[in-house]
């Protein structure tokens, strides 16, 4: 049978008044909206209820299904061990959707089991759940790093398992929003924190889920987030069905987001394909995008795209510039996926005979030899961003001749070096960049450091 219900909601242990001891009343709209949103979920009674949770075990390309037929948790993390839960899993629902994701090619599955027990993304919604709803079934399912499509077409499978199963089945959709609302929060503030808080309640609650989708990796990132991938999973859920939702609260007295929404659908609606919306989007912003690049990002383009294809260097291609075949310089390849980080890998000073040779060998190796990533496969490629960094000469400096946003910073320190480029999304003084880089070369804290700066030209 199909979903009949899905809701969004925060996780915040302090809600729960054997934890907040009184401060739970501060946010005592959200507690009313969690009942609300929960009597909704409960209407039609479904006998499975499947809570996605960012706290639950999280791998970078694989959705982890809580396997087994049961599991124990409480609240003794956040001083409560009197608050419990044992819950009965949906054996069968957690096999179909298995069955379903390993036939449709998504990376999912029971595999990768750290720790059994139940999270607080978990318990905060079963807490309420359980008041409602204390027979149901559970399927507990960890979030990922992959793409929002990847998010959404996991979210089809588990439609799909839903269709398949004779069990009524409703979704718990668990997150927190942004953490970084009040600079007197524990997170501090940052501006893209409310920004993310209005544009999730107001696609959310509309039911625009291809506006969810299309929410900026660096926007999510920076303010915080931790609910965005179990919206993109519902917004799957809902695959080709008109649904109507509601906001039904919004609070951030804590400096953290929460939100509840619930999601209905109402009959079939061919129009809401999202996740094929999404796709055609991303190609044509890709074709766009590539249209735009100069030959210095062309270059790292065509060295990445030859080596995972055919395993072999790139040809310098035969019309290049000056500017890259006469000159010598240190130079970075780095590579985003969705957003985030794919890879990077550069040289601080010259190795080849020109920038473009630089290139060349430098896009082979931040697509295969980067140390924090697995090499990048040719079904990766459509979704890859590139950007060039071509170095200057680095000159010895002090703290007070940085500045993050015109200087790359190289430190040195027993014959370690470790060097971080300008300019970097989450680096914002001079302090965090001179101790990422010393901590990529492995140097120890409180080491004695030799600094020197460098500009850059990037190119995009």
């Amino acid at each position: 049978m199909p979903f009949t219900a899905a809701i969004a909601v925060p996780h915040p242990p302090i809600i729960l008044p054997e934890i907040g001891k009184g401060e739970e009343q501060k946010i005592a709209a959200t507690a009313a909206a969690y009942r609300q949103a929960m009597e909704f979920l409960a209407r039609d009674k479904p006998d499975t209820v499947v809570i996605l949770s960012p706290h639950s075990i999280l791998y970078a390309d694989y959705f982890h299904i809580s396997p087994g037929a049961a599991a124990h948790g409480d609240m003794s993390r956040f001083r409560a061990p009197q608050v419990s839960f044992d819950v009965a899993y949906d054996t069968d629902l957690v096999a179909s959707l298995s069955a379903v994701c390993k036939e449709r090619g998504i990376a999912a599955g029971t595999l990768g089991e750290r720790d059994p027990s139940l999270d607080h993304g978990t318990m905060v919604p079963l807490y309420f759940l359980r008041q409602v709803l204390p027979e149901a079934k559970i399927v507990r399912i960890g979030l990922s790093r992959l793409s929002p499509f990847e998010h959404y077409e996991f979210g089809r499978a588990l439609r799909q398992s839903a269709d398949l199963s004779k069990q009524r089945v409703a979704l718990i959709a668990s997150g927190d929003l942004s953490h970084k609302l009040l600079a007197e929060g524990p997170y501090g503030f940052a501006p893209e924190g409310p920004e993310y808080d209005e544009a999730i309640m107001r696609t959310l609650g509309a039911g625009d889920f291809l506006g969810v989708l299309r929410l900026s990796p660096q926007l999510c990132e920076s303010a915080a987030e931790c609910g965005q991938g179990s919206f993109m999973i519902m917004a799957g859920v809902f695959d080709r069905q008109a649904v109507v939702c509601q906001a039904l609260s919004h609070e951030g007295t804590f400096g953290v987001g929460y939100g509840v929404v619930t999601c209905e659908g109402k009959g079939e609606d061919a129009g809401r394909n999202f996740g094929e919306q999404l796709k055609a989007l991303e190609a044509r912003e890709a074709q766009e995008r590539r249209a735009r690049e100069d030959e210095y990002v062309r270059l790292a383009r065509l060295s990445v795209e030859t080596y995972v294809r055919t395993g072999q260097g790139a040809a310098l291609p035969s019309e290049l510039s000056a500017e890259l075949t006469s000159r010598r310089a240190g130079a970075f390849v780095s590579l985003k996926k969705h957003g985030q980080l794919r890879g990077c890998i550069g040289t601080i000073v010259a190795t080849t005979p020109n920038v473009a040779s630089e290139i060349l060998q430098n896009g082979i190796s931040a697509c295969s030899r980067d140390p924090r990533f697995p090499p990048v496969t040719p079904q990766e490629l459509d979704a890859l961003v590139y950007s060039v960094d071509v170095l200057g000469e680095h000159e010895p400096t002090t703290v007070e001749g940085l500045d993050v946003k015109r200087y790359g910073v190289i430190v040195e320190s027993g014959g370690k070096r470790g060097l971080l480029l300008p300019d970097l999304d989450g680096v914002d003084t001079v302090e965090q960049q001179i101790d990422i880089a010393r901590q990529k070369a492995g140097i120890p804290p409180g080491a004695p450091l030799s600094l020197f700066r460098f500009e850059v030209i990037k190119h995009t």
